[in-house]
């Protein structure tokens, strides 16, 4: 199945499946009646999307709300030894996203350490370069979160130079969350993190297996959104199969003076699924990031020069994936972090 061979039903099933999965016993239904099907058509249109345009839907956690450190990580490697290092790097449970791109910092990848982490995230990554052999290695942190939330347009209706929205997560979000979990939140948190089964009370397996009622698990769900720490449950797709070929990161210059006032605008473009504050390096000006994709890559270019044209911010550059070593969502509170850190302290004798 391609983006091409979708009619208009799988279309929107897409968006809403993107935009959030409603808690409820029966959330296929809920998207039926949203769409004017029937249930079992919902449900036999999302088996044929999944595994070719939907990756995965699941519970979409902040990070570090749940008190897990993260970051996104720059480093520079020779090229005959990019694959080797990626993969190095991949080993690493907490690394959710990995990218060659077309710069002299070649891999872009992300990665989170649980609370309970003996190293720490920048021992971490430290260590992480010093296996992989990179010549540098750069934390680029958040300082400020201006908006997270990838959802592509799958009916290709809107004008992505033009559409605004407010961003659906934010920094007031983040600031507005708890930074507390209990034991029962992380059970909750093991089991809306797994891969949501395609049948007509898909949460009731869930529940089962920490003995509480399926209407106790939802209600949970529905708290850990109220609180801010779950952003929401929904689908996210395989951008290429989608037909986005292309993701840019739109990195940006941006006087000091200017961040409180151009973050804001560059976050309000719904084609920017990400748009942050990090920090710069002498050979890094560029302080705010803004993750754009497309069909094309002049979609993508088009994008960025309708940001530079509200903003006025004419320094910027762009870098594409050129390829992808992994992509996938964190598993929150699970063993295989400690695992991977045991392994490594015993090898450095920390």
């Amino acid at each position: 199945m391609t983006a091409q061979t979708l009619d208009r039903l799988d279309q929107e099933i897409l968006n809403l499946l993107q935009e959030g999965i409603e808690l409820v016993e029966r959330p296929f239904l809920a998207i039926a009646e949203k769409v004017g099907t029937t249930e079992e058509d919902v449900m036999e249109r999302v088996r044929r999307l999944k595994g070719d345009i939907v990756r995965q839907i699941s519970a979409i956690f902040d990070t570090r709300t749940l008190g897990y450190q993260s970051s996104l990580v720059a480093a520079k490697i020779p090229e005959e030894r990019l694959d080797e290092a990626a993969q190095i790097i991949n080993d690493h449970p907490g690394v959710s996203h990995n990218y060659k791109r077309n710069h002299d910092y070649n891999l872009w990848f992300t990665i989170a350490v649980p609370p309970n982490s003996r190293l720490g995230l920048e021992k971490t990554v430290e260590l992480l370069g010093e296996m992989a052999e990179v010549d540098v290695i750069r934390l680029m942190p958040t300082l400020r979160l201006f908006k997270i939330g990838v959802q592509l347009d799958m009916t290709g209706k809107e004008d992505q130079t033009k559409a605004k929205a407010k961003p659906a997560y934010g920094e007031e979000d983040r600031k507005q969350a708890a930074k507390t979990v209990t034991d029962f939140d992380i059970a909750v948190i093991r089991e809306l993190q797994k891969d949501l089964p395609i049948e007509p009370r898909p949460f009731d397996r869930w529940a089962q297996n920490i003995g509480i009622s399926t209407e106790e698990l939802l209600q949970a769900g529905r708290d850990l959104q109220a609180r801010k720490q779950m952003r929401r449950f929904a689908a996210v797709l395989h951008h290429r199969k989608a037909g986005f070929r292309f993701n840019g990161m739109g990195v940006w210059a941006v006087p000091e003076d200017r961040v409180d006032e151009v973050g804001p605008k560059m976050a309000s473009f719904k084609a920017v699924s990400h748009c942050y504050l990090r920090p710069t390096y002498p050979d890094w000006p560029y302080s705010i990031f803004t993750m754009v994709h497309g069909r094309t890559m002049e979609e993508c270019e088009s994008i960025l020069q309708a940001i530079e044209d509200e903003t006025g911010i004419t320094e910027r550059a762009v870098l594409y994936s050129t390829k992808e070593y992994k992509k996938t969502r964190v598993s929150y509170f699970t063993p295989e972090a400690d695992e991977w850190e045991e392994k490594v302290i015993r090898r450095f004798g920390l």
